[in-house]
């Protein structure tokens, strides 16, 4: 029997619409279209014009037969076309696939082929990079390639594409009638992890999940109208953990920064009144090790977002001393970027640096509008008690979690098992309800923020013809957080260097993957022949570096 409540009172669309970020944007150049809302070198645009670009760009796509379910990737900085690809892609309809730009061409290529990507824009500093991948492509499918023009880079330029980017939008129509999506649960975006296999998943975003994190994002921070925002987080990386579409929210500044280096942060933070930005640790050391004279004249008040890591001691004193509010957040690809937070309570002060180093480097309760975040037993899945010393699986639930893993339905089955999304990363909970991560079930090293796969490093050493068996393994790094580190055994009777390991990576490798470190030796292993990789993250952190 119906409820009286649901009797004549149907949905219709003047009382639902389904959440799109892509609302942001049109409500924002509606009421604010002479607000500044892009910077890069001498460059400015209003948020009236930026909404044209992107109504210009959806509609150049369209006429080139691009709609409702094609994916178009960029390889891209954190520039103006950057921006413009957050609203303009989704507006046709279409899935923006934004590469991490520190990928290697077999990489990139293999994301080409999975993700079936109709067309790419790329920047002229990635262009030799795409160039490679085009070729190493297996679909055969035609496929759009776009130049973006520069004036701030200074290297040398190679034309891969057919059209240039400026020209290419500006064949669109900034009139055009793009439509929100039919479906909140329609795909938005398209982002790679790597895993701990060997190639990447394809997490699929949805409308409604991107949309309710932008407004998670704005609630978290207490993010008031027009903040300033300098982009020191790749847009690549979760799609800059939404906050393209926050910004949009909230009709800021997106300060655009083609390299992250303290120098530059520091003349945009006082250049253009930055109030906020974003990172992982290493981002947030270079101004806090910059120094004094360059650091001179800072503003105070700045509001700083970490992850990756948890901040450590030298870190909050650091942006204590700069007069910086740091927030500690946690998430992974799978939930959009940050999806929980550690927000601070007033006592917290009265307590000395290392007692606040502790509580701020728990990862924390939930975002707002995610429905739940939990340490849960993974085999029971009840939660464990919360007693700061049970250890369980994290695991999110709600409308800040992926559709799912694209053209991996097992992979999603395993994540979502029991009705939850599984982390894979083993914590604590505490009587406050925060949590604390204490290991990582996935082999999984963060170095700057990136995720890199010891799978996929292995495997590339096993490769060399004098390597029996290899392992790696999370090498603590003042800067980076963690670099791998490779414990690599020999072949009876072969002779060969640290240098010559990590000159063979480097053939088969993104920079950042290559082992800063690598030891010889027997690794001890079972009895049944695996390797104890327990035993090798105990020595991990005495292994001398090398020159990479």
């Amino acid at each position: 029997m119906p409820s009286i409540f649901d009797q004549d009172l149907p949905r219709n669309a003047a009382n639902f619409a389904p959440l799109s970020p892509l609302s942001f944007i049109e409500r924002t150049a509606e009421i604010y279209p002479r607000r500044l809302a892009v910077v890069h070198g001498g460059l400015r645009r209003t948020w009236g014009e930026l909404y044209d670009r992107c109504r210009q760009l959806a509609s150049a796509l369209a006429r080139h037969g691009i709609g409702k379910g094609d994916t178009v990737a960029v390889m891209l900085p954190n520039t103006p076309p950057m921006v413009e690809a957050h609203f303009g892609i989704p507006m046709a309809g279409a899935v923006l696939n934004a590469l991490n730009t520190r990928l290697d061409p077999a990489a990139i290529a293999f994301m080409l082929d999975h993700g079936e990507a109709k067309a790419v824009i790329v920047d002229p500093e990635f262009a030799g990079t795409m160039a490679k991948a085009l070729e190493l492509r297996e679909r055969r499918t035609p496929l759009l390639v776009i130049d973006v023009d520069d004036e701030l880079y200074t290297g040398p330029v190679q034309r891969i594409g057919s059209v240039r980017y400026d020209e290419f939008v500006a064949g669109g129509d900034p009139s055009f009638g793009w439509r929100m999506p039919d479906d909140e649960w329609d795909a938005i975006a398209l982002n790679y992890t790597s895993g701990t296999t060997g190639n990447p998943k394809g997490v699929v975003y949805h409308h409604r999940g991107a949309a309710t994190n932008a407004i998670s994002n704005i609630l978290e921070w207490d993010m008031p109208k027009h903040p300033v925002y300098m982009w020191t987080l790749p847009m690549f990386h979760c799609n800059g953990w939404c906050f393209p579409w926050t910004l949009a929210a909230r009709a800021g500044v997106n300060v655009c920064l083609r390299k992250v280096e303290a120098a530059a942060m520091v003349e945009a933070i006082k250049t253009h009144g930055v109030t906020h930005y974003c990172g992982a640790p290493i981002v947030h050391g270079l101004l806090v090790n910059a120094s004094e004279e360059l650091k001179r004249g800072l503003p105070t008040g700045v509001k700083a977002m970490v992850a990756g890591a948890a901040p450590p001691a030298s870190m909050i004193e650091g942006m204590e001393r700069l007069g910086f509010d740091l927030t500690h957040v946690y998430g992974l690809t799978e939930v959009y970027g940050p999806a929980t937070v550690c927000p601070k309570h007033g006592e917290w002060n009265e307590a000395d640096i290392g007692e606040r180093a502790r509580l701020n480097a728990r990862q924390g309760v939930r975002y707002h509008l995610q429905q739940g975040a939990r340490v849960l037993d993974p085999q029971t899945m009840e939660p464990v008690p919360w007693d700061g010393e049970t250890m369980g699986e994290i695991m999110f639930r709600g409308n800040i979690v992926m559709k799912g893993y694209l053209k991996n339905a097992k992979a999603t089955g395993e994540a979502f098992a029991g009705g939850w999304f599984h982390t894979g990363d083993l914590a604590v909970q505490y009587p406050d309800g925060y949590m604390k991560i204490k290991d990582r079930s996935k082999d999984i090293i963060i170095s700057g923020g990136e995720n890199i796969s010891s799978i996929e490093v292995e495997d590339v050493l096993y490769r060399h013809p004098a390597v029996l068996a290899a392992a790696v393994v999370a090498k603590p790094d003042a800067r980076w957080g963690e670099t791998p580190c490779a414990f690599v055994e020999l072949k009876a009777g072969a002779q060969v260097s640290a240098q010559d390991i990590v000159a063979h990576c480097k053939k088969h490798l993104a920079g950042f993957k290559v082992p800063r470190a690598v030891v010889f030796g027997e690794l001890p292993k079972t009895s049944t022949g695996k390797i104890q990789k327990f035993e090798l993250r105990k020595q991990a952190g005495s292994a001398s570096a090398i020159d990479v």
